[in-house]
């Protein structure tokens, strides 16, 4: 076993790992709902940036489909966001040896 090799792996993993948290912050994706009723745009790392819900759906009585087409719709941003951190993850630890189905960060 190459310790060495190893914790120079580890460092330089380190180093990736905090330059992808870094442009994370800045990568955008987007969610729809109700045929694109209702749109959201989150960060990758979850943060909500914009809600936008067409004019048509501004009615008193429907209030409730409004409320649940946007978290429909911040479901699927979250989901596309967690994708995307997912194939990032693999790209940073590409080479280090983790068994299928290790979680990072830890």
């Amino acid at each position: 076993m190459d310790i060495m090799g190893m914790m120079k792996k580890a460092s330089a993993m380190q180093a990736k790992m905090a330059e992808m948290q870094a442009e994370l912050e800045n990568v955008t994706v987007d969610g729809a709902a109700g045929g694109g009723l209702v749109n959201v745009v989150i960060t990758a790392k979850g943060v909500v940036k914009s809600v936008s819900i067409d004019p048509s759906l501004l009615k008193a009585e429907e209030k409730e489909i409004v409320e649940d087409l946007i978290v429909a719709a911040l479901g699927e941003a979250r989901g596309k966001a967690e994708a995307l951190l997912e194939e990032k993850m693999k790209a940073v630890t590409a080479g280090i040896g983790l068994p299928s189905g290790f979680k990072l960060p830890f």
